[in-house]
């Protein structure tokens, strides 16, 4: 069966980066380290939930299950690590060595999106996973570095950049799945 859900994917992402976005600005200097475990965790459920289901079953055409599937996995697992990290007052020193990892991730996505032309958008998709990447890949200096900060702003704006490239693709998507799928019937019910 036929099941296009990387709008929720996309749209899941961008609040989460804006959340991070705000993470990184506010967060990592505050005293209520709390207030971001709701949101967090909100994030990470779904996109685990979705790209876990993306990644066994395929269930769009071709590469994207693993170009969003696999990623949406790993932005899903570090929501929830950071979340829970927060709820116990633990230290996400190890959270952004993964983090790191899975930027490496969408950074080698990114490019390779561009590379091969895929989606409608090719080179903003991929600017969205390289910029998403960055930011996975920058989360260990900017622990380090929480005092600084420029480089807690430097940081967060990227993230809001990849956000507004997110919610641009994903809107747009939205508009134009509801056209395209408003006759489309599913294979047991036809």
């Amino acid at each position: 069966m036929f099941i296009d859900y990387i709008t929720l994917m996309l749209i899941n992402m961008v609040a989460g980066l804006v959340l991070l976005a705000d993470y990184v600005n506010r967060g990592l200097v505050s005293t209520n380290q709390k207030q971001w475990i709701p949101g967090f965790g909100i994030t990470g459920g779904i996109a685990l939930t979705t790209g876990l289901h993306m990644t066994f079953t395929w269930p769009v055409r071709g590469s994207f299950n693993i170009a969003f599937g696999e990623t949406t996995v790993l932005f899903g697992v570090l929501f929830i690590a950071d979340a829970i990290a927060l709820a116990f007052d633990w230290d996400l020193w190890t959270v952004a060595i993964y983090a790191f990892f899975a930027g490496l991730v969408a950074l080698v996505v990114g490019i390779r999106i561009i590379n091969l032309n895929l989606t409608r958008t090719p080179v903003l998709t991929g600017i969205g996973f390289i910029l998403t990447g960055l930011g996975g890949i920058c989360a260990a200096p900017a622990l380090y570095w929480k005092a600084n900060r420029t480089w807690r702003l430097t940081g967060a704006a990227i993230l809001i950049i990849a956000a507004l490239i997110w919610a641009f693709i994903g809107y747009l998507a939205f508009w134009n799945h509801l056209e395209s799928f408003q006759k489309w019937v599913p294979v047991l019910m036809r």
